[in-house]
């Protein structure tokens, strides 16, 4: 592996848990510094910790994302720290699926993926822009989703998040070329993450399976139960079914350990055998 990671200044939002702990772990044990943030104050020591007991560089600022001050404090305090901000990964997310008949359900977590999913990232994006610039070079990595392809069933407002950070993102490549690297990263569906925790209406993910929902929710439940076939549960199998989320930290931290010259813009990555037809 290349070492275009080590010594870079990482600062990594959502980092308490999720693909967000395994990006700030991974890239510190490659040498990158990190500077962690996470609103839940708790999950984000636990990953400072971790990281510094595995002799890696890393602090910690608990930070609410949709705070445009607070956003730019972590950014002064990366530049206080380490001196400059190499790479920003906007990976705070939430994904509240639910139809639109849950509206009053729904309603109030919408706002709330609306502020996270799209002002979160606006919110890292302008924190760091000016620095970059100043330096001459900086990568920015946002964490979207499939969803973000194209509109379906039960996920009307997430999806609309995604294919937002989508659009921010292509509109930074394209204003920053030559200074600033733009990355977007689009996971399928991960069980590991805990983020299917947030939705509402668990008949939603409907959209993201279409014609293969009922042989996708059976494979789950065997897959819940322990007794999931040992081709689905195996990475090397061409029918592996539900992705590790160590497998989209490690893409992440590939986009980021290239030469400043090579841009890696559009990051799908699926387990082969999965089911998700977006």
């Amino acid at each position: 592996m290349s070492d275009h990671i080590k010594d870079k200044v990482i600062v990594l939002t959502g980092a308490g848990g999720g693909f967000g702990r395994l990006i700030g772990i991974k890239a510190a044990s490659l040498g990158a510094r990190l500077v962690c943030a996470d609103i839940n104050a708790e999950a984000l020591g636990v990953t400072v910790q971790d990281i510094q007991s595995g002799q890696g560089q890393a602090i910690g600022r608990q930070t609410d994302v949709t705070d445009s001050a607070q956003m730019a404090a972590l950014a002064r305090a990366a530049v206080e720290a380490f001196g400059r901000i190499d790479v920003m990964i906007n990976n705070a997310g939430v994904m509240p699926l639910a139809f639109y008949a849950d509206h009053k359900a729904a309603s109030e977590l919408w706002h709330r993926c609306i502020d996270i999913n799209i002002k979160g990232v606006l919110n890292g994006i302008m924190a760091v822009h000016d620095q970059m610039i100043d330096q001459g070079q900086g990568h920015i990595v946002n964490i979207s989703s499939i969803y973000g392809n194209f509109p379906v069933a039960g996920a009307g407002v997430y999806g609309a998040t995604k294919a937002a950070v989508n659009f921010l993102s292509e509109a930074l490549r394209v204003e920053s070329q030559g200074k600033i690297k733009v990355t977007v990263i689009k996971p399928t569906g991960v069980p590991g993450t805990g983020l299917g925790a947030g939705i509402v209406n668990r008949a939603a993910i409907v959209g993201i399976l279409g014609q293969n929902a009922a042989s996708y929710l059976a494979t789950m439940g065997v897959m819940a139960s322990g007794e999931l076939p040992p081709a689905q549960a195996d990475p090397e199998n061409i029918a592996y079914a539900a992705l590790s989320p160590d497998y989209i930290a490690d893409q992440v931290i590939h986009t980021i350990n290239q030469p400043w010259g090579v841009s890696l813009g559009d990051v799908t990555i699926r387990a082969a055998g999965d089911a998700y037809i977006l």
